[in-house]
């Protein structure tokens, strides 16, 4: 009679052995180190690591410049394995100083190749016609949704990885979403020329690799690693240093889009009737002196001034001022879901906020031509706000236009 253990294959009995030594994670001091020694091994930065950053900047390069999102998708799904950030979480939980020597600077060269990437495709943007990129700007800004995404991803990265010899491909994505999209629109921005990009990139990246780095030491902590004593030590003062760089960062860093709407300065043109009081003063002339020639024989007439002022009338006089009809419109961009308002035409314009593909705006036939692209002034309310600013003419869809409703040049 045979069990069904017997049954069990030579070459299937390793992967079973391990599947169970991962269930849980073991509490003696002895099955932790050789749990940590193994996941450090994993952890272990390879050259596979610097290739496919160095591919990955690329095509996320590619895909700020076509402002495309799916190219972007592209580029975050060729990115490497995010397990040298484990790596780095695992040699401040074991105070190991060699061990997070090395992760540090896997990292950090991983980076820089992605760097690489977005500041080399930049330069193209220099030869180019002026294009928009809506999506650099999406992605160097602080969004709530995706930091709780992030929770998710770094959570079980890190949890998966401790309890399973699995490739945890899907949480590397999105850790590599989190690191490398804001990395590479710092190189592009400096590259192409775009205010203010590299900053909130560098700003948004410090942001998003400490708030996951703190989610993956907590995590390893509830599932009972045990760090050593200078681990511990390690650990807290790690910890802190994010959590300050945290705060630095909320208080002087990105600006969201709340942020964007809340400071702009109101806007005045509305459709009304101005009625403008004007004052005219009206003077009386004053009487001049009349001096009388003496006639021979006849005394000579005591000279006589009259000078009679009288105070000015105030006449108001009405002005009418009607401001034109408006035209309504929407934004319809062919690419990245909206487009970018700008506080003056051009691509050096300050960036305000992004209108996303259905808004409604107001035109008044105002346009510029900046180096033969057509920009158009709109007004579009949001959250009974009225806000003003320059769109592209051609992300514009026109309801039926007033007679002479065109563009001017400019020089």
């Amino acid at each position: 009679m045979s069990f069904p253990d017997e049954q069990i294959q030579p070459s299937e009995a390793p992967r079973r052995r391990r599947t169970t030594r991962r269930s849980s994670i073991p509490t003696d001091a002895e099955g932790q180190a050789t749990l940590i020694a193994a996941l450090a091994r994993r952890a272990y930065p390879s050259i596979e690591l610097f290739v496919f950053s160095l591919v990955c900047g690329a095509i996320l390069g590619l895909g700020f410049l076509l402002d495309s999102q799916a190219v972007l998708l592209l580029g975050i799904l060729v990115a490497p394995l995010m397990v040298p950030w484990v790596g780095f979480l695992l040699s401040i939980l074991t105070g190991s100083v060699r061990f997070l020597f090395e992760t540090v600077m896997a990292l950090i060269i991983s980076l820089i190749l992605v760097f690489i990437g977005g500041l080399i495709v930049g330069f193209v943007t220099l030869a180019l016609p002026q294009m928009t990129h809506d999506n650099i700007y999406i992605h160097t800004r602080l969004w709530i949704p995706s930091l709780v995404v992030f929770v998710i991803g770094a959570i079980t990265l890190v949890a998966s990885f401790a309890r399973s010899e699995e490739k945890p491909f899907l949480p590397s994505v999105i850790i590599a979403y989190a690191f490398f999209l804001p990395i590479n629109a710092v190189g592009f921005g400096i590259s192409s020329g775009l205010q203010n990009v590299w900053v909130q990139g560098l700003i948004v990246f410090g942001f998003h690799f400490a708030f996951a780095s703190i989610l993956g030491l907590i995590t390893l902590f509830v599932l009972r690693l045990r760090p050593s004593a200078g681990g511990i030590v390690l650990s807290g003062i790690t910890i802190l240093l994010f959590a300050v760089l945290m705060l630095l960062v909320t208080r002087t860093g990105s600006t969201s889009r709340n942020e964007a709407v809340t400071n702009l300065p109101p806007a005045t043109p509305t459709n009304q009737t101005l009625l403008t009081s004007t004052p005219s003063l009206t003077l009386n002339p004053t009487s001049t002196p009349r001096v009388n020639t003496p006639t021979p024989g006849t005394p000579s007439p005591v000279p006589v001034t009259l000078d009679i002022t009288l105070p000015p009338s105030e006449t108001p006089t009405i002005t009418l001022t009607i401001q034109p009809t408006p035209t309504y419109a929407r934004i319809q961009a062919n690419e990245g879901g909206g487009a970018n308002l700008r506080e003056a035409p051009g691509p050096d314009g300050k960036y305000i906020m992004t209108l996303l593909n259905g808004t409604i705006v107001e035109t008044y036939g105002e346009f510029e031509v900046v180096s033969n692209i057509t920009w158009a002034k709109v007004y579009a309310t949001l959250n009974g706000q009225k806000i003003e600013g320059w769109l592209l003419e051609s992300v514009i869809a026109y309801a039926t236009p007033a007679p002479n409703f065109g563009a001017t040049s400019t020089p």
